[in-house]
C-alpha cells in the first residue's frame, strides 16, 4: 500500500469515529475511571475505539495495534507497520464541551510515523500529513510561526507547570494557553497558531506519534528535554518529555528542560 492509501484510510477512519463520539455524547456519555491512572474513560472512548479497530485492521491486518483503549498486545513489537491511536484525545475537554479534543492515528513503520491524521471535530480541522509531503490543515500547507524569542511567545500547555517553582531557571514572561489534547496541541504549532508546546512528563505514544510527524512535515522541531527525536513501538510505548517548537525556539527551550530526566 502507498503511503497516500494509507492516509486516505487514516484520515477517513477519524472523520468516522469523530462523529461517532459526538453522536455518543448527544444521546448521553457515561463515565468511568481507569485503575491504573484514575483518567476518566467514557462510553464514547470505547466506541470510537472499537470503530477504529474494526475499520483499521480489517483494512490493513498485516498492520500491528497500539491504541489507548485496547490492552497491549506484544505481536505489535514484531510487525514492521502498525496503527497508533487514541479515539479520543483529550477526554476531560470532551466531557466538559470543550473543543480541545481529537482523534489521533499514525501509520508507524520501523520505528517513525510516516502518515498522520489529527481530527478536531469541534474545531472543524483536520491536520495531515505523510513523510516527505508536508503538512496540511483542511487541506492547506500548513507551516510554523517565525518566532525565534521565548518572551511573550505563545507557549500551549498547562500554565501551572511554567510558574512552579521547581525549575532551576525561571521561564519569561509568555502567553500559555492550555489545550487538553497533546496531539492537537502539536498541530496548533505546526499551523503556526502557537509558536510551541512543552510537557515536562511522560506521554504515551498515541499521544504524540500523530502531532509528532505533522509538527516534522510542517518544518518544526520535535523530541524529548534531551533534544532527541521519538522513536515508537518499543516495548515500553511512551516518550520522556515532548518539546514541541518552531526551529528558532527549540535551542532556547531546550537549556531550560534538560534537567528532567534527572530529577525522575
Amino acid at each position: 500500500m502507498t503511503l497516500t492509501d494509507d492516509l486516505k484510510l487514516i484520515t477517513a477512519a477519524a472523520l468516522e469515529a469523530g462523529e461517532l463520539a459526538r453522536d455518543i455524547r448527544r444521546r448521553g456519555l457515561e463515565v468511568e475511571y481507569k485503575e491504573d491512572d484514575g483518567t476518566p474513560v467514557t462510553n464514547a472512548d470505547l466506541a470510537a475505539d472499537r470503530h477504529l479497530t474494526q475499520r483499521l485492521r480489517a483494512a490493513r491486518p498485516d498492520y500491528g495495534w497500539l491504541s489507548e483503549e485496547t490492552a497491549d498486545d506484544p505481536v505489535r513489537l514484531d510487525r514492521r507497520r502498525l496503527f497508533v491511536v487514541d479515539p479520543i484525545d483529550g477526554t476531560r475537554a470532551f466531557l466538559k464541551g470543550q473543543p480541545w479534543w481529537s482523534v489521533a492515528i499514525a501509520v508507524v513503520e520501523d520505528g517513525q510515523p510516516i502518515a498522520a491524521v489529527v481530527f478536531a471535530p469541534e474545531a472543524g480541522e483536520t491536520y495531515a500529513a505523510a513523510v516527505g509531503l508536508g503538512a496540511t490543515r483542511n487541506d492547506a500547507v500548513i507551516r510554523p510561526s517565525g518566532v525565534g524569542e521565548l518572551i511573550d511567545c505563545r507557549m500551549v500547555g498547562d500554565p501551572l507547570v511554567f510558574g512552579h517553582w521547581s525549575w532551576p531557571r525561571p521561564w519569561p514572561a509568555m502567553r500559555v494557553e492550555q489545550r487538553s489534547s497533546t496531539a492537537y496541541r502539536m498541530c496548533l504549532v505546526a499551523a503556526g497558531d502557537f509558536d510551541a508546546a512543552v510537557a515536562p512528563v511522560r506521554k504515551s505514544d498515541w499521544d504524540v506519534a500523530a502531532g509528532d510527524l505533522i509538527a516534522r512535515e510542517a518544518g518544526c522541531f520535535v523530541g524529548d528535554h534531551t533534544g532527541a527525536g521519538f522513536r515508537y513501538n518499543r516495548a515500553r510505548p511512551s516518550q520522556a518529555s515532548l518539546i514541541c517548537a518552531t526551529p528558532a525556539l527549540a535551542p532556547l527551550i531546550l537549556p531550560l528542560v534538560q534537567h528532567i530526566g534527572a530529577r525522575k
